[in-house]
Order: structure tokens, then C-alpha cells, then sequence
């Protein structure tokens, strides 16, 4: 097929990669004229995978509309705060009967809309796959063996998504509860913030188990009152991506944590960055969605209050301690 890549950070340009392997002729816009530059000359993206040798049939460009003209399947993996703008921008280049996917994690701000519903709606007409699961990039362009899930409504979008990116290294299990693989992929990054938070503060493997437990239930509720079904949150898009997000060094999230947890400002944490923490504005609008949805999510506004209030992570974490005792099965 002729697959597009629309964002060219570490993600994009793994899956970029990953499909180049498999025999499509992949197209990948990028926003730095620099990542153009360095896909095409060196076949490496110098700046999100610095070291990772890429596959020679990736051709980069700076022109969304280049990049995505006859496409059979374009998938988005910008950052979350910009995709409505990008898609928009991209509409009258995507062919009439291509197939989206949005590898993206996130709850837009303000519209509470998941990933998959900024796409429908700036691009209506084309089936949406959400792709989500537990998968470093780093790991990803290595050929480390990763397993994700590709959901959509109804399969056969699923199933062509399932086929142009599994390989030797990358398996996809399609699904069909995109609610539940989205709001896994989008909640799970705020787990792993207060994760970090409390490995920051020198609290040990006991105070981690706890936190992701408790942070899948409330991810649960959640997801179960918005009309996904519990078991979503047990497989790859719920527990398995966040017990890679909550646990592993590449963890960008989870680094986050540590460092405000050690004293680092937000806005510092945030600038000497390269990629986007996706947990921090994640945290604005899942502790909105609990609102609206009236779901109880006192991890969620324990990170909030870190992150926006200025209330020290190591109060935040004894106002959870204090919290009034219950049955562990109470919803």
C-alpha cells in the first residue's frame, strides 16, 4: 500500500519505519526542516531517534498535502494538542477512500474528545482506527518484539490496519472498543507521572504497586461509565501499556514525575524537552471528563493538584493515604 505518516517525533517515525519494512511505500510529513533533511540524506531522525537507522524507502517532506496525496492509510502521530489543526489542515489532501489511524494518546482539552473523535470530525467519511498497546519507540525501531491493538468499530478497517503494520517483531490484535483502548492509552499517562512522583521522593516498589493499581481502577470507572467495557482495561491498551508507561527508563511521563518530585518547576521540566509529555495536559482533561462524568478520581486530582496548584507531591500522596477507608471492590 502507500501509507502516510503525519508527525514525525520518535512514534511516527517508528511506525514510518515498521511499515517501510513491510513493504509499503511510506511517505512521512515532518514539522523541522532539519528532520526532513536527516530522514532523506542520512536516514535517521537526528532529533526524536538520534542513532536509529531507518528504513531507505521513507521519503520525508515538508508539505502535509505531498506527503498524504494517494494514500491508502494515514496515520496521524502528532501530538495531541495540535491534531485537530494538523487534520483540518490536511483534508483536501487525503484520498476520498483512505483509511485513518491515530496513533496519538490523549483527551483533547476542552472538547474532552478522544483522539479517534478529533479525526471523524475533521475528516468525516473515513473509517478511524485507534492504535494503541504498550510499545516504546526506541524499542519499536530496535525490532524489539511489541504487541498493540488496532481498534475500530467495525473490523475490516481494523483488519487492515492489523496487516500493514504486523511483522516478525510487531503484532496487532484488532479490537473493537475504541472508547476503552483510547481512554486506556490517554489515562495511563497520568498514573505514571504520580509513578514517577513517588519514586522522586524516594518511596519505594510497594508505593508503586499501589498507585497502578488503584490508578487502573480509577482509569476502569471511568472508562465503564463512558461505555467501555471492563476487560478493555485489562489487556495490552489498559494494564499492559500502563505498566510499561508506570515502570519502564524510556518512560517519558514517568520521568516527568521524578523530576517535580525532586524540585524541578513544570515549566523547566517541560522546556528542556525535545518530545511532549503527554500526562500533563491529559491531567487537565480527565480530571474535567471525572467531573462531568461524576467518577471519583483521586489519583488523577492528586497529580492535578502537583502539577497546577502547587501542592508538594509528598502531601498530595498523605491526603491519598488519609483518604476514607472502603472495600477495595467499592465503585
Amino acid at each position: 500500500m502507500r501509507c502516510a505518516v503525519v508527525g514525525a517525533g520518535a512514534w511516527g517515525t517508528a511506525l514510518a519505519d515498521l511499515m517501510a519494512r513491510n513493504g509499503h511505500d511510506v511517505s512521512l510529513w515532518a514539522l523541522e526542516p532539519e528532520v526532513v533533511q536527516s530522514i532523506n540524506t542520512a536516514h535517521e531522525n537526528s532529533r526524536y531517534l538520534a542513532g536509529a537507522p531507518l528504513d531507505p524507502g521513507i521519503v520525508a517532506h515538508e508539505g502535509l498535502g505531498t506527503a498524504c496525496v494517494r494514500a491508502d492509510l494515514v496515520l496521524f502521530a502528532t501530538p495531541s494538542h495540535v491534531l485537530r489543526g494538523i487534520a483540518g489542515s490536511a483534508l483536501h489532501a487525503i484520498e476520498r477512500d483512505a483509511t485513518l489511524v491515530v496513533a496519538t494518546k490523549g483527551i483533547e482539552r476542552g472538547s474532552l474528545a478522544v483522539m479517534s473523535d478529533v479525526l471523524a470530525e475533521q475528516l468525516p467519511g473515513h473509517p478511524v482506527v485507534a492504535l494503541s498497546g504498550p510499545s516504546f519507540a526506541a524499542e519499536v525501531v530496535a525490532r524489539q518484539p511489541t504487541a498493540v491493538v488496532a481498534a475500530c468499530a467495525t473490523p475490516a478497517p481494523a483488519e487492515m490496519v492489523q496487516r500493514a503494520l504486523s511483522g516478525d517483531e510487531f503484532r496487532v490484535y484488532t479490537h473493537d472498543d475504541v472508547i476503552g483502548v483510547e481512554l486506556g492509552g490517554a489515562l495511563k499517562n497520568v498514573v505514571a507521572v504520580a509513578t514517577g512522583m513517588a519514586e522522586g521522593l524516594g518511596m519505594g516498589y510497594n508505593a508503586r504497586a499501589a498507585l497502578i493499581t488503584r490508578g487502573l481502577a480509577e482509569m476502569t470507572r471511568l472508562g465503564v461509565r463512558m461505555g467501555a467495557s471492563p476487560l478493555t482495561f485489562a489487556g495490552l491498551a489498559g494494564m499492559g501499556d500502563l505498566v510499561l508507561t508506570c515502570t519502564g527508563a524510556l518512560s517519558r511521563n514517568r520521568s516527568l514525575g521524578v523530576e517535580i518530585a525532586q524540585g524541578v518547576s513544570l515549566d523547566k521540566a517541560l522546556a528542556q524537552r525535545h518530545t511532549v509529555a503527554e500526562g500533563v495536559m491529559t491531567t487537565h482533561s480527565a480530571r474535567a471528563l471525572a467531573a462531568r462524568e461524576g467518577i471519583e478520581m483521586p489519583i488523577v486530582s492528586a497529580v492535578y493538584r502537583i502539577l497546577f496548584e502547587d501542592q508538594s507531591p509528598r502531601a498530595a500522596i498523605a491526603e491519598l493515604m488519609r483518604r476514607e477507608l472502603r472495600a477495595e471492590g467499592d465503585t
